[in-house]
């Protein structure tokens, strides 16, 4: 009589919707995501705002916070797993062994209390102050200066070595690029 009393509470436990991972094809979350959205599932699809080139200008982007992998929430026993692996975009579901493995509650609360935008203002800039730059264009082409700051959003102020003594100059922003 005990097993079933324990075997009662699996199955209460398996009705408790949870976060599952899925790995999405090379490229494709933002597909994933959208098509498991339209099919009704409940996804946590976390993306930051990253700066990038584009000719020659700074934009922003939106970026996976995880490439290749994304949160869906299921419970083991009401929820239709069947659709997930075929949607387009989605190459497996995350498990051990042959059983998926449930993300801690925890985890996904916290990704879901910090939205891109608050990430987008406070840490991911092109450039930092202090990072060695390199200008690609004009006529300290080819020389390395330390990035000072950015001036408006396609400006940057940057100091070079000159004449033995650092000075400071403001240059379009898409004329610099990162020395690792």
């Amino acid at each position: 009589m005990s097993e079933r009393i324990d075997d009662s509470q699996g199955q209460d436990e398996d009705a408790i919707p949870r976060w599952y991972v899925i790995q999405c094809k090379g490229g494709e979350s933002f597909r994933a995501a959208e098509n498991l959205d339209n099919q009704g599932y409940e996804i946590l699809h976390p993306v930051l705002e990253v700066q990038r080139k584009r000719r020659q200008r700074l934009i922003w982007v939106p970026e996976p916070l995880f490439p290749y992998y994304l949160f869906i929430r299921l419970d083991r026993l009401a929820s239709n797993w069947r659709p997930i692996r075929s949607t387009r975009g989605v190459l497996k579901l995350v498990t051990f062994g042959d059983e998926p493995v449930a993300v801690d509650d925890g985890l996904v609360e916290t990704l879901r209390q910090h939205p891109s935008a608050e990430i987008r203002e406070t840490s991911h800039v092109y450039f930092r102050a202090g990072d060695t730059v390199e200008i690609t264009e004009g006529p300290f082409r080819d020389l390395q200066a330390v990035f000072e700051s950015q001036k408006g959003e396609e400006r940057a102020i940057v100091l070079l070595n000159m004449l033995h003594k650092q000075q400071r100059l403001v240059m379009p922003i898409a004329q610099l690029r990162r020395r690792t």
